[in-house]
């Protein structure tokens, strides 16, 4: 069989991830092309050709980036990216990440008799509409391309899922939102691999852990009310400011006595700092399932969320707990945090029945794509 799959992902195969969603597209593709699949990646940002030690090949664009600026998207981004995808032939095109230029892929895969799988990567990217502007476009505006964009994808994208072969969700409040707009999807959960989890003992449980984008867009002036409030404890916060509002409040926070900015860091300096906490802390309004809960949760710690709670797992597997809006719930968690050995035992067990990268998750995967391929 052969895979298809496009995007930045190229940098997060070298060992320098972008971000979740591509870490994920990271590890799927190397299980497929461990298997014995052929897997090639058209990554438009990549410099150059090559191959992974997985065989996984990897193809760049050729003139990108020529042509008038943001005029280039339609005389020249869009067409190679056809071309390329096209050229492929594959049997399986896969995509994930809301974006217009999915409609390539699934044009491809009908131009050449393939399939086209497409994955969720945040409730933003089945939810309504109204709900997309207030929690990611009206929350940054990054010029006439950014605009562009907004508007081919807001018309395009939810074609894109009704057309698809199948979709994925990451749990089972996307599969329900999805099924509310006629449009049938199975769960495939978030995979991580425990081998790349670094090892410890005897960790510090001292601080509380903001790990992520400081933007308005996850939350983080909700993050600076709450520190305000909670000056008996202290927090060290894993990242870089992305927009206004970042920069407003990570500036106020220099001057906390009970907080420690780290900036942006590898993920290997990330996993050690989220293994020494208390607690997780995330105030992002809306998310998919980020990978960082897992991440948690394989250490054993607590997710204490503001907002949201991925197919309401963290309440159904008592994995922390939920604040659905109101700070002062998780105020009162910042002081009952649970780190017993009972907790971290129930964690790790969930890590390992839904999303630990094992022999059978692997047997899972391939078994999910022939059964693409042969339906």
């Amino acid at each position: 069989m052969k895979v298809c799959i496009w995007g930045n992902i190229a940098t997060s195969l070298e060992g320098k991830t972008e971000g979740g969603g591509e870490l994920q597209i990271d590890l799927l593709a190397k299980v497929l092309a461990k298997s014995g699949h052929e897997v090639v990646i058209i990554d438009p940002v990549s410099q150059k050709d090559f191959t992974t030690e997985e065989g996984i090949k990897v193809f760049q664009i050729k003139g990108w980036n020529q042509g008038i600026k943001y005029l280039r998207l339609f005389t020249h981004q869009i067409p190679l990216l056809y071309k390329s995808l096209k050229a492929q032939k594959a049997d399986v095109y896969y995509s994930q990440i809301r974006d217009f230029r999915h409609i390539l892929s699934l044009r491809a895969a009908r131009k050449v008799d393939g399939k086209f799988v497409i994955q969720l990567a945040s409730d933003l990217d089945c939810s309504s509409r109204r709900l997309r502007f207030k929690h990611d476009y009206l929350t940054s505006f990054e010029g006439p391309y950014w605009f562009i964009k907004v508007i081919l994808t807001e018309l395009m994208f939810p074609g894109i899922l009704r057309k698809a072969d199948l979709v994925l969700a990451q749990h089972e409040g996307q599969k329900k939102t999805l099924k509310s707009k006629g449009i049938n999807s199975i769960i495939f959960n978030n995979i991580i691999d425990l081998n790349k989890i670094p090892k410890t003992t005897n960790p510090e449980r001292k601080d509380f852990s903001y790990v992520g984008a400081l933007d308005k867009r996850k939350g983080f002036a909700e993050f600076y009310e709450l520190v305000s409030k909670a000056q008996s404890h202290t927090f060290k916060v894993i990242g870089a400011p992305r927009d206004k509002t970042g920069y407003f409040y990570y500036e106020k926070l220099k001057s906390f006595k009970n907080v420690t900015l780290y900036g942006k860091l590898s993920h290997s300096e990330t996993m050690h700092h989220i293994l020494n906490s208390k607690a997780l802390i995330s105030t992002s309004p809306m998310e998919g399932f980020p990978n960082v809960f897992i991440e948690a949760w394989v250490y054993g710690i607590p997710v204490l969320s503001l907002n949201f709670d991925p197919g309401d797992v963290i309440r159904n597997e008592n994995l922390g707990v939920v604040g659905y809006g109101d700070i002062n719930k998780l105020l009162q968690a910042l002081d009952n945090t649970d780190n017993s050995e009972e907790f971290a035992s129930r964690a790790k067990a969930y890590v390992d029945n839904n999303h630990a990268l094992n022999t059978d998750k692997k047997q899972e995967i391939n078994n999910l794509f022939v059964k693409i391929l042969n339906t």
